[in-house]
């Protein structure tokens, strides 16, 4: 279970390319401590052998005799642990004495005339003897002070100890490889884990929240992205549970206003229908009631319509230049009535004239009555509403306010939203607002909403006025 998704990419692609990294280094490695001990062995042989030189540079010429004597001498008297073998040849390539290693004749007439023939007058070997034994050998041949050829010498070093010492670093070199692999997988372990469990978690929890519980929530661990995350995980399982009760409330609040005309209509088509006298003036009140209910159904269920179309983008607006004084005075003239039945004062001061909108008439006029709709239902009996229009800034501003219950502070962010009502005493479906706000801006205009607890409520709706090379139009928003 480990292994797999991210721990996976990780270690195929990071692991992956640590290790072939830690390889080519040791390889790298392993040729440069070769080199190093080799070069070593090498230069201390090569310095052994420009030193004979000085011997037999003195003023004088020496015959085959006195140059066997010497360098016989030479070989008796050489201290030095790491030469394991000398050879001593005469002019004619003849060997005059030898210690230490055995070899064949091939292999020191060979290098002895390579140091013959050579500038610097020395041959260099490395490999396997005809025994099997590992050497590095220098071969000087000796010339006097008049440049002529007395003899040679070869210098012998079995690189057994020199291998195992290379054997031993390479070793160690290798083993402090495995050990910085080891630490990284530990560390990246601990790392990959510090991520994979807490995203597992929000995994786990998302599709608790997706399942309906949104009560889960996740711990914030890491102060980081991870942590980030959780906060936006336990932010969105908030909102989704606000939003979640928001939605219950509106089912339940329109549930019980759709039931009440349904009430009404029901009730009174079963008191006309059982009526056995024709009393013609409780037919006509009955019959009123019907009217006035079903009108009432009609424009919930308009709203819910206009609310689904909303939220799918589908609301279309006719666009023409047209006269907003009228959709405003027609909304008002609509609530006259109501407002005197419930003892409320509705004022409405008319200008003369303004500038034609670019607009749609039947959802501007849908705007007004929603707002005023609001006020009336939310001022008490003896209240003033107030309708005011003026034209200023290329804008027709459209005020109507109450002086009723207002929004509570912490609810007036939230009373545009969908679902979202303040006042849960009142009814209503609590998306009139959130449709009358949509339709403003659908005509690049602007609702704003000022209120005070107890005092009143002050709702701006502000339209732009039609520019003169603005043409009948039909879009869809």
């Amino acid at each position: 279970m480990f292994f797999k998704g991210i721990t996976k990419r990780w270690f195929f692609n990071c692991f992956g390319a640590i290790v072939l990294i830690l390889i080519i280094v040791e390889c790298v490695l392993a040729f440069f401590i070769q080199s190093f001990f080799y070069n070593s062995v090498e230069k201390a042989m090569i310095g052994r052998a420009n030193g004979i030189s000085s011997i037999f540079l003195e003023d004088k010429e020496y015959s085959e005799t006195e140059f066997s004597i010497k360098i016989r001498n030479y070989i008796i008297n050489f201290q030095d642990e790491n030469i394991k073998g000398l050879i001593a040849f005469n002019s004619r390539g003849e060997i005059i004495t030898a210690t230490g290693s055995v070899q064949s004749e091939e292999e020191v007439i060979k290098d002895y005339n390579e140091s013959k023939n050579s500038e610097d007058n020395i041959a260099f070997f490395t490999g396997n003897l005809s025994s099997g034994e590992k050497v590095m050998t220098v071969t000087k041949s000796i010339v006097d002070q008049s440049g002529k050829h007395m003899g040679a010498i070869r210098y012998i070093t079995p690189l057994e100890a020199i291998d195992n010492t290379i054997f031993w670093a390479i070793f160690g070199s290798i083993l402090v490889g495995v050990f910085v692999v080891l630490f990284v997988v530990m560390a990246s372990s601990f790392f990959i884990k510090s991520i994979v469990t807490p995203i597992r978690e929000v995994s786990k929890t998302s599709r608790r929240i997706a399942l309906g519980d949104f009560n889960a929530r996740l711990t914030k661990r890491y102060d980081d992205e991870i942590g980030e995350l959780c906060d936006t995980v336990n932010y969105m399982a908030q909102k989704l549970s606000e939003s979640e009760k928001m939605k219950n409330d509106f089912i339940s609040s329109i549930s019980h206003e759709l039931r009440t005309p349904l009430t009404a209509i029901k009730g009174w088509a079963e008191t006309i229908q059982m009526s056995e006298e024709k009393d013609i003036e409780m037919n006509k009140k009955g019959l009123n009631i019907i009217v006035h209910e079903s009108e009432r159904l009609c424009g919930l269920v308009e709203e819910l319509l206009d609310f689904s179309r909303m939220q799918s983008g589908r609301i279309i607006l006719n666009l023409d230049k047209i006269d907003i004084l009228a959709e405003i005075s027609e909304a008002v003239y609509m609530f006259r009535e109501r407002a005197a039945y419930e003892n409320k004062i509705l004022l409405y001061s008319e200008p003369e004239m303004l500038s034609p909108v670019l607009g749609d008439k039947a959802r501007l006029k849908q705007v007004f009555i929603n707002i005023i709709d609001n006020a009336l239902k939310y001022t008490p009996s003896g209240g003033v509403i107030n309708v005011g229009v003026r034209e200023e800034h290329g804008f027709i501003n459209i005020m109507i306010s109450d002086n009723g219950c207002g929004i509570p502070e912490n609810h007036l962010p939230h009373v545009r939203d969908k679902f979202y009502k303040a006042n849960k005493t009142q009814g209503g479906s609590g998306i009139g607002l959130a449709v009358a706000n949509e339709l403003v801006l659908l005509h690049s205009g602007t609702l704003d909403i000022k209120s005070e607890e107890n005092i009143g409520t002050v709702i701006t709706i502000s339209i732009p006025v039609a520019d003169n090379n603005q043409e009948n139009d039909q879009i869809m928003s």
